[in-house]
C-alpha cells in the first residue's frame, strides 16, 4: 500500500504532461538547434567553395587578360622594332610603320630600342597630347633607365611602373630583341597606358592588381591604387607567392589590419610578374549569417507556440497514452497479440486502432511464404515429403525493433501502423534479392528476422559455394543496408536507421514441404538450422554483425576475411563451438580490413566480454574464454 501512495505521489508531481513537455522541449531545441546549425554550416561550406572558386576563376581571368595584353604590346612593338631597323629609321616605311603602330595601338605611348649601337625612340604625340604630356618626358625616363635597359639587352624581361616619372597610369615593358640579321640581343622598351587592365581587374567583389618580381603593384582594380606606384615586397602573402613552386594557387590570408580574404595568384610568363586576385571572407557570408539569426529567432517562436499548445492538449492524452504504453511493453516482450479497444473517436482513439492494426500487420509477417517455391511446388517440381540436403543456412534480425515500432507510433498516430509495414516491405525487399540473387531461398519472415537458406530448393552443385553464397548475401545485406542508412537522416521517425545481426550454419538438413492441409511451406529442419539461429543471437554480445560456425568457416576460409571469436558452448553440445566473424572478401582491398573497422563503419560499440550477461539470452550459451588462434 505504501509503493502505491508513493507511485500516485510520483504521478501527481510529475505528470506525463509534464514530461512530455520537457522531452519535447528538448526535441525541439536538439532538433532545430541542429538543424540550423548543421544547414549553416553546410550553407556556409558551399558558400566557402563557390566564393574560392569564383575568386580563383576571375583570378585566371585577370591573368589570362594580362598575359594577352604584355604577349600583343610584345610582339607588335617588337615587329615595329624589325621594320624599322630593316628599312632604315629615317626611311617612308619606317614613318608608315610607326604611325600605322600607334594607329592600331592608341595606348601605346611610346617605344625605345636600340639598333647597331643607336637609340631611337618613337613616341606617340597623339596620345602625349590628349593628356596634356610632354612627349620628351619619354626620352627623359628612358635615359634615366639605363641600367635596365642594359639588363634587357642581356636577355631579361622587365615591367617596371612609370607612374611617378609621368605623374599618369604608365607602364614600361623592356625586353631583349633581334634584328633580322640574327645579331646579337638589342634593348627595347614600350611605354604603354595599363587602363584596360585596370577595368578588367575590377570584377564584382573581387578586387585583382598586378605585381612585378620587385613588388611593384603595376595594376589595380582601383586605378588610385596603381598611380601610388606601391610596393608589397614584405606583404605575407608576397613571400607566400615567391616561397611557393606552383604556377597557380590559393589561401586564406590575413592581412596586416586583421582582415581576411581568400586570396589567389597566378605568375604570368612575362617578367616575372603575378596577378593576385582577393575577396574579403566576411563579405561572402554576410547573407548565411543574417538567416542565421532569423532562423534562431523562428525557432524560440515555433518552441513557445508548440509549450502552450502541448501544455493544453497533454492532459487529453496522458491517461490513453498508459495504455498504449501498457500494450508497448507487452510488445516489446515479444507477444504481438495485444488486444485493444478504442474508446471514443477522437484522435486518441484513432491512434489506438491503428495501434492494433500495426501489431496484426507484425503477426502477418509469419504468415508469409515463398513465392517462387510456392509455383514450383504447383508445377510438381518440388515434391511433398523431406529429403536430407547439406545446406547453408543464415538468420538475420533488426536490433531494436520494438523500440522503433514504439517510436513509429509516437510519431505518427493512426498513420503509423502503414508507414511501420512500408518500412518494413522496404527492408525485407532489399534483403530478399541480396539473397536471391546469391542462388538462397527466403524460408520465412519472423517479425522483424529472415531465415534463408542455400543448397535446397536450388544449389550450385558445391557445398562450397553454397556456403559462399551464403556469406555473399550476408555482406551484400550489409552494404545494402549501409547505403540505406547513410541516405536517412539521423532520428527520422519515418525511415530509422536499421542495424541486423546475421548467423550462418552449414550441415546436413531435411528439406521439404512442412506444415499443414490448410497452410505448407517448404522449409528445413534439423540441428544445424537450431546452431545458425544461436549463432545469430550471439552478434549482439559480441559486437559483429555477422558471425559463421567453424562448419561453415572450413569450407570458405580462403574466400573470405574472418576473425575468430571467443569459443561458445551451446545448450545441448557438449564441446565448445567455433564461431567466426566474417570481415570481408580475402581479395577485397577497398572495404574493411579488419572487425575493428567494420565496427566503426556499422556504429557498433566494441564488447566487454567479462560483463556479458548470460540470463539475457535464456543461457543458451556461455562463453568459455578467448583463445588467440593463428589462421591458416
Amino acid at each position: 500500500m505504501s509503493n502505491e501512495n508513493n507511485i500516485q505521489q510520483t504521478k501527481v508531481r510529475f505528470s506525463i504532461g509534464a514530461k512530455l513537455i520537457t522531452i519535447i522541449t528538448f526535441i525541439v531545441l536538439m532538433s532545430l538547434g541542429s538543424i540550423i546549425a548543421l544547414v549553416s554550416w553546410l550553407v556556409r561550406e558551399d558558400l566557402r567553395i563557390a566564393a574560392e572558386e569564383n575568386n580563383f576563376e576571375a583570378n585566371r581571368y585577370s591573368a589570362m587578360t594580362a598575359e594577352s595584353v604584355f604577349e600583343n604590346i610584345h610582339s607588335n612593338s617588337g615587329m615595329l622594332m624589325r621594320i624599322i631597323a630593316s628599312g632604315g629609321t629615317g626611311s617612308a616605311l619606317a614613318e608608315e610603320s610607326s604611325d600605322f603602330f600607334f594607329e592600331r595601338n592608341p595606348r601605346a605611348a611610346a617605344i625605345f630600342f636600340t639598333a647597331g649601337g643607336q637609340d631611337e625612340v618613337l613616341a606617340n604625340r597623339r596620345y602625349f597630347e590628349s593628356r596634356g604630356i610632354d612627349a620628351a618626358l619619354s626620352e627623359s625616363y628612358m635615359d634615366a633607365q639605363r641600367i635596365t635597359l642594359r639588363r634587357a639587352a642581356a636577355g631579361e624581361t622587365i615591367l617596371l611602373n612609370a607612374a611617378p616619372h609621368f605623374a599618369v597610369q604608365m607602364l614600361a615593358l623592356f625586353f631583349p630583341w633581334q634584328t633580322d640579321s640574327g645579331a646579337s640581343f638589342n634593348a627595347g622598351a614600350v611605354l604603354f597606358d595599363p587602363t584596360d587592365l585596370n577595368e578588367s581587374f575590377g570584377i564584382g567583389i573581387n578586387q585583382s592588381y598586378l605585381i612585378n618580381d620587385s613588388g611593384d603593384i603595376l595594376a589595380h582594380g582601383d586605378s588610385e591604387q596603381a598611380r601610388k606606384n606601391e610596393n608589397v615586397s614584405e606583404s605575407d602573402f608576397t613571400r607566400f607567392i615567391w616561397d611557393n613552386p606552383a604556377r597557380n594557387a590559393q589561401t586564406l590570408y590575413t592581412d596586416d589590419e586583421g582582415v581576411r580574404y581568400f586570396s589567389a595568384f597566378t605568375r604570368l610568363d612575362t617578367a616575372g610578374a603575378a596577378v593576385i586576385t582577393r575577396i574579403e571572407y566576411d563579405k561572402v557570408f554576410e547573407g548565411i549569417a543574417a538567416t542565421t539569426r532569423r532562423n534562431i529567432y523562428l525557432t524560440g517562436a515555433v518552441l513557445s507556440i508548440s509549450i502552450i499548445l502541448i501544455w493544453f492538449f497533454s492532459k487529453t492524452i496522458s491517461i490513453p497514452l498508459k495504455s498504449l504504453a501498457e500494450a508497448a511493453q507487452t510488445i516489446e516482450g515479444g507477444a504481438f497479440d495485444v488486444s485493444l479497444k478504442p474508446k471514443g473517436s477522437d484522435e486518441i482513439g484513432v491512434l489506438t486502432a491503428s495501434f492494433q492494426r500495426m501489431c496484426a500487420a507484425l503477426g502477418i509477417f509469419g504468415r508469409f511464404t515463398n513465392r517462387d517455391i510456392a509455383l514450383r511446388a504447383m508445377r510438381g517440381e518440388i515434391k511433398p515429403g523431406g529429403s536430407p540436403k547439406h545446406a547453408t543456412i543464415l538468420f538475420s534480425d533488426i536490433r531494436e525493433f520494438t523500440a522503433i515500432s514504439e517510436k513509429f507510433l509516437n510519431s505518427f498516430g493512426d498513420e503509423s501502423s502503414d508507414r511501420i509495414v512500408h518500412w518494413l516491405n522496404s527492408y525485407f525487399t532489399q534483403m530478399v534479392e541480396c539473397v536471391e540473387k546469391t542462388g538462397g531461398v527466403v524460408d520465412k519472415f519472423m517479425g522483424d528476422g529472415m531465415m534463408a537458406h542455400w543448397g535446397t530448393a536450388y544449389t550450385t552443385g558445391s557445398v562450397r559455394k553454397d556456403a559462399y553464397n551464403s556469406i555473399r548475401a550476408a555482406l551484400m545485406m550489409r552494404n545494402v543496408l549501409y547505403r540505406m542508412n547513410k541516405n536517412r537522416k539521423i532520428d527520422d521517425p519515418g525511415d530509422p536507421r536499421i542495424r541486423i545481426g546475421c548467423g550462418i550454419n552449414s550441415g546436413t538438413v531435411i528439406a521439404g514441404q512442412i506444415g499443414s492441409e490448410l497452410r505448407m511451406e517448404y522449409t528445413v529442419t534439423g540441428d544445424p538450422v537450431n546452431l545458425a539461429s544461436r549463432v545469430q543471437d550471439l552478434n549482439k554480445p559480441l559486437g559483429t554483425d555477422i558471425l559463421i560456425t567453424e562448419n561453415t568457416w572450413h569450407l570458405v576460409r580462403k574466400k573470405f576475411i574472418t576473425v575468430e571469436m571467443p569459443p561458445v558452448t551451446v545448450k545441448g553440445k557438449e564441446k565448445p563451438i567455433r564461431i567466426f566473424a566474417v570481415v570481408n572478401f580475402a581479395k577485397n582491398e577497398k572495404g574493411p580490413q579488419s572487425l575493428a573497422k567494420v565496427r566503426k563503419i556499422l556504429a557498433i560499440r566494441p564488447p566487454d566480454l567479462s560483463k556479458v550477461d548470460l540470463s539475457e539470452y535464456e543461457k543458451k550459451y556461455s562463453i568459455v574464454g578467448i583463445r588467440k588462434r593463428k589462421m591458416k
